[in-house]
């Protein structure tokens, strides 16, 4: 890979899980001193929360653990896919509805799990949406997002080390 990679985490409303991955990711590239080679977002297949930052709950227990999930939620649309290398999406009903919407085969060829990059999951597997439950389903997605975000980064490096 050359150049910046540029990622963006798909969940459904872009305010629990992709805002929580998306946080975790750029943290994981500051510690390595790359954050001039990423670009890191994050959207919902959903439009309806665009405009409004994270779910109170999820910037909590990020803040816990030193992530700023200071964005706010956008839509991710057809013509988003050229724009990204990886499109990273949180379940595979957000995966499926990227495919729909996908221009091309290259488009489709950007769209991967998340859970797909953590080898202690089984493939296939989802991010556990925590929006209508307690504070710990937070703690879980944070922590199935900083296992996913790390095999993310790996996958990369083994294609792109930076310079």
């Amino acid at each position: 890979m050359n150049g910046m990679v540029r990622i963006c985490f798909v969940c459904m409303g872009n305010i629990c899980r992709s805002p929580t991955a998306e946080a975790v990711m750029r943290h994981l590239v500051e510690e390595r001193g790359w954050t001039k080679r990423f670009a890191i977002e994050s959207a919902g297949t959903g439009d309806w929360h665009v405009g409004e930052p994270a779910d109170t709950r999820s910037r909590t227990a990020g803040l816990e653990r030193g992530y700023s999930l200071d964005r706010r939620a956008q839509h991710f649309t057809e013509s988003s896919f050229a724009m990204f290398d990886f499109v990273i999406a949180a379940d595979r009903e957000n995966r499926r509805h990227l495919e729909r919407i996908a221009p091309d085969d290259t488009a489709r060829s950007k769209i991967h799990l998340l859970r797909d990059f953590d080898p202690a999951s089984p493939k296939g597997s989802d991010v556990p949406d925590p929006y209508y439950g307690g504070a710990d389903g937070f703690q879980h997605v944070l922590d199935v997002c900083e296992a996913g975000c790390r095999g993310l980064l790996s996958h990369v490096a083994a294609r792109w080390e930076p310079k």
